[in-house]
């Protein structure tokens, strides 16, 4: 059909180009485009209680509120008196554009595709047959989910409110706590079937403006039939989507996304989804929390160290024990030596059958206490991590030292702050375990100078993922652990290469 691939993708951008509706704006066209769907209403009215002036208001039940529909646009259209000056269809048009109606929002519309668009959206058209355009009010339904407590990022000190599914209601929170004309929303429609709006907000002179620029030009890029996970989102905009390592953050709290932006940062709201999303991000954000900033210096700092240190444990504890146990045995005392022998002599099967075993167990049990209804998971972890791991070492099947190094790893992964880095390190923690099955000690140092070497050659929009380690600022150590007085903080991170580089006088 085509002679060559440049014909093609020719022809393809011609198709994608073509007006997806009619191009006459009138009331058949709109009812040809929602035909067969029920929740499509319209209603013809008379202007001013004209009979000779009919006009047809179409919405789309159940995104709009019916009381709006009635109170500000169908009564103010019905007011004999008000409407009263409008004698033609075109004074009718510029009566009702200057404020004959009373919703908040009136934007006039010239084509099928804008009107389309508002309907399936929230809003209310008033189409004017003889004039080929129509008036679009904003009626949008405010039913939907209160905003409540965040249920995954608790804080003792910090607000009790989080995002909800409503995109609108998101950015108010977030100017709630950025009370200033800097802070800009700038939104746009992602998805050609979906048309989801995406906000991106950012503090102008605060953030990067190659950043802000770059991010924009990857959403515009993005040509999908429709946004309804962050994951689509997440592959479009990161620079190594291939890693298992997570590039954007999440959070539900407004509070710890309001406070990003304030450190230079640009953050996306997407409408539908209860989260929002942060950029750029090194490895070292993922492991903190919005409780650092309300607790004292020092017990932050202790606590970010206890959370490396876990962090640690949960990667490397079961390789390790894998490759002594296999490889070098000597590295162990002699009575811990005696110990483990004596606990693995019934049991038939080898060390490194025992811990991968017991590791997608766990992975399992995990797995079924976090989808199922929330007392039936319950109950299954429970059960399965009692009963089930205690008949396990009475029948002589695995040892009681393979199950504590395995539960003793998955405690400290569940320390982690990140659900998505959490993942990349039960994934890491498979591969450094196969990594000592094969070469001991010797292939666990192996895959890990691959991982450093894959950390080290990540880029998030322009900062190095391993940063603070890997900048060119001193003390990258005691940066990534230890936490400042908030008085000596008086910097942003000049890793972000924001213009306005002070924090505080």
């Amino acid at each position: 059909m085509y002679k060559n691939e440049e014909q093609f993708h020719e022809t393809a951008l011609h198709v994608q180009h073509l007006p997806e509706y009619p191009r006459l704006l009138n009331a058949q066209a709109l009812e040809e485009i929602f035909a067969s769907c029920t929740d499509f209403q319209r209603r013809q009215v008379r202007f001013g209680l004209n009979p000779e002036k009919v006009i047809t208001v179409f919405w789309l039940d159940g995104l709009v509120s019916g009381k709006l529909v009635a109170e500000e646009v169908i009564r103010p259209l019905t007011d004999a008196l008000r409407m009263l000056p409008a004698d033609t269809a075109q004074q009718s048009l510029a009566l009702v554009l200057s404020g004959g109606v009373y919703s908040c929002a009136a934007k006039a519309r010239d084509t099928v595709d804008d009107v389309v668009q508002d309907l399936t959206h929230g809003g209310c058209v008033l189409v004017f047959d003889s004039l080929c355009r129509a008036v679009s009010f904003e009626v949008r339904s405010e039913s939907g989910r209160a905003v409540s407590e965040p249920t995954l990022e608790k804080s003792l000190k910090g607000a009790r409110d989080s995002f909800v599914e409503m995109l609108r209601v998101n950015t108010a929170l977030v100017r709630r706590r950025l009370c200033t004309p800097k802070l800009k929303v700038v939104e746009n429609q992602i998805g050609r079937k979906s048309h989801t709006a995406v906000a991106m907000l950012f503090l102008e002179d605060v953030a990067a403006p190659e950043t802000v620029q770059e991010l924009a030009n990857r959403l515009d890029a993005l040509d999908i039939d429709a946004l309804l996970a962050t994951g689509i989102l997440e592959e479009a905009v990161v620079d190594a989507p291939r890693s298992p390592f997570p590039q954007l953050l999440h959070t539900e709290r407004p509070d710890r996304f309001a406070q990003y932006l304030a450190d230079g940062r640009v953050g996306l709201l997407i409408d539908g989804l209860p989260i929002g999303l942060v950029l750029p991000v090194t490895l070292a954000e993922f492991m903190k929390v919005s409780g650092d900033l309300s607790s004292n210096y020092l017990v932050s700092s202790a606590l970010t160290v206890l959370r490396y240190g876990a962090l640690l444990l949960s990667m490397l504890l079961p390789a390790i024990y894998v490759a002594i146990a296999l490889y070098h045995q000597e590295m162990l005392p002699t009575r811990l030596l005696l110990s483990v022998i004596e606990a693995k002599q019934d049991v038939p099967f080898s060390t490194a059958l025992e811990v991968l075993g017991m590791l997608i167990s766990f992975e399992l049990l995990q797995e079924a206490g976090l989808y199922l209804p929330n007392p039936i998971g319950d109950t299954v972890s429970i059960i399965g991590a009692l009963i089930v791991g205690q008949s396990a070492v009475e029948a002589r099947v695995v040892s009681p030292i393979a199950i504590i190094v395995v539960a003793f790893s998955g405690i400290a992964g569940y320390t982690l702050p990140s659900q998505d880095l959490g993942s990349a390190m039960r994934l890491l923690r498979f591969g450094l375990v196969l990594a000592a099955i094969v070469g001991g000690l010797f292939g666990v140092g192996a895959a890990l100078c691959l991982v450093l070497l894959h950390l080290a050659g990540m880029d998030s929009f322009g900062i190095n993922y391993t940063a603070p380690l890997s900048d060119d600022q001193p003390l990258g150590l005691t940066r990534l652990l230890l936490r400042v007085p908030k008085r000596e903080n008086r910097f942003r991170d000049p890793a972000l290469h924001t213009p306005d580089k002070r924090r505080q006088a």
